[in-house]
């Protein structure tokens, strides 16, 4: 069996150099934007749930307009919070294959 050792290359080697990962990007454009954002959708959950006694069954019709105010479900939200928090804070590096998370440097970025 051959086993790939994905953290490193072989000696002598030179690792390509890949595209940033085409993962989900949740994040907002600040963190009171994205708050205000889960407050609409946890909102529109717990709301649609109290009203049902009140206005009968048709008010959990408003339960999946948060999906939309949370960008996917309260998880997605919850990644996106996180996203949100570390955006420019954290900087990856990558050299010869090895990947790091450093933070980054305020000075650096007005510099450019």
């Amino acid at each position: 069996m051959n086993t790939l050792n994905i953290v490193k290359p072989p000696e002598g080697t030179k690792a390509p150099v890949t595209a940033p990962s085409a993962a989900p990007n949740f994040a907002s454009k600040s963190v009171p934007r994205h708050l205000a954002r889960g407050v609409i959708g946890f909102g529109l959950i717990i709301g649609s749930i109290a009203m049902v006694p009140v206005a009968g069954p048709a008010t959990l019709l408003a339960a999946p307009l948060a999906l939309i105010a949370f960008r996917g479900c309260p998880t997605c939200w919850m990644v996106g919070l996180a996203q949100t928090i570390s955006r420019g804070r954290l900087e990856r590096q990558c050299v010869d294959g090895v990947c790091t998370l450093t933070k980054a440097d305020p000075a650096e970025k007005k510099a450019s």
